[in-house]
């Protein structure tokens, strides 16, 4: 009897020995799949975390599309995506430490509203990874720079606008005035003038990204007033522009996406950034473990800027001009105005938002 039992113990011995070969087998092989995902991070999967402004990740514009592009980077490359939303500005710093505690790989700040909590953060924490979009003041090794040049796409819609009025009259709402912003201003007046010189431009500064009803009364104080295109770079606050347009039946410009869902017989097109490609490129950039600091500027020749996709209430001779433009600005036969200075050697001085 012992030495049957001696004998059984050693038939479950190598059985169990066996099996948990086996399954550490199992485990190295998922190892090896999941580093198609995390190439540089030991085979953890990839964690990424985005910070909005206060325009909030539905604004149909600017943190919409960086979400986007993110949920892009989450279905193709596998990446773990989140992101957290700031109600006030003082929300930045503890969303952005919330996502360091939890060890994301790359944090990206959505607009240059988050820049000082960006650059603590970053000085703070130097291991750690951060991308902002529309801010290149933050020179660290462990910050990337997402910019683009929004006067080439404000100025294209700017043309569609002089194009398309029938008063004469235009407007453009601004969410807050700032270099950054103030680029949208300028590039959408130079290109009203081109189009039209005759056009008088009534301007607006809502000193919000995130106030609705600012956008909707700002509109319907320019329509009363004559204005019968309006274009917002204005966040969330550009919702209630659009609102104000389609109750009115006048014709809106969106920005940043391609806003024609919002209002589709009443939106013209939109001045895009693609902030999405911008948010999927760094992802994909961290998965392979190529992340540069620096700069990195999308225009009209990259695609990183345009008019929206959308052209159904574009008349062809319209959108054939504004094609041209296009060309000719990737070409460097028309430059667009980005500050003050170039605006005003051309125009003179009636952009009227400087801050």
């Amino acid at each position: 009897m012992k030495k049957f039992l001696a004998l059984l113990l050693s038939v479950i011995i190598v059985f169990s020995l066996t099996a948990c070969g086996g399954k550490n087998s199992g485990n190295n092989s998922n190892n090896s799949s999941n580093n198609n995902s995390s190439n540089n991070t030991g085979g953890k999967k990839i964690k990424i975390g985005m910070v909005t402004d206060v325009g909030g990740v539905n604004d149909g514009s600017f943190n919409q599309s960086a979400w986007e592009g993110l949920q892009r980077a989450q279905k193709e490359l596998g990446v773990e995506v989140r992101y957290a939303e700031s109600a006030t500005d003082a929300d930045y710093a503890p969303n952005i430490e919330a996502f360091i505690d939890e060890g994301y790989d790359l944090i990206i700040c959505v607009g240059y509203m988050l820049a000082d909590a960006t650059r603590k953060a970053a000085e703070a924490n130097p291991n750690q990874k951060f991308a902002i979009i529309d801010d290149a003041s933050i020179d660290l090794p462990n910050v990337t720079c997402l910019m683009f040049e929004q006067s080439q796409a404000s100025y294209l819609v700017g043309l569609v606008a002089g194009k398309m009025t029938k008063t004469n009259k235009v407007g453009f709402v601004v969410g807050m005035v700032s270099q950054t912003m103030n680029e949208f201003g300028y590039g959408y007046l130079a290109g009203v003038k081109d189009a039209n010189p005759n056009a008088t431009i009534l301007q607006f500064n809502a000193n919000s990204f995130s106030s609705t009803e600012t956008g909707k009364s700002a509109a319907t104080t320019m329509i009363t007033n004559g204005a019968d295109v309006i274009f917002h770079a204005a966040g969330g606050t550009g919702l209630g522009v659009i609102e104000g347009c389609k109750d009115a039946g006048k014709w809106a410009i969106g920005v940043d996406s391609d806003q024609s869902p919002l209002a589709p017989e009443n939106i013209l097109t939109s001045a895009m950034k693609r902030v999405d490609n911008a948010c999927f490129d760094i992802a994909k950039a961290v998965k392979e473990g190529n992340v540069k600091p620096g700069i990195i500027t999308y225009d009209l020749k990259s695609a990183g800027v345009d008019i929206a996709p959308t052209t159904t209430n574009l008349p062809k001779e319209v959108l054939d001009y504004v094609n041209q433009a296009k060309q000719d600005i990737i070409n460097g036969k028309i430059t667009v105005p980005k500050t003050k200075a170039e605006f005003e050697a051309k125009y003179g001085n009636i952009y009227e938002l400087d801050d």
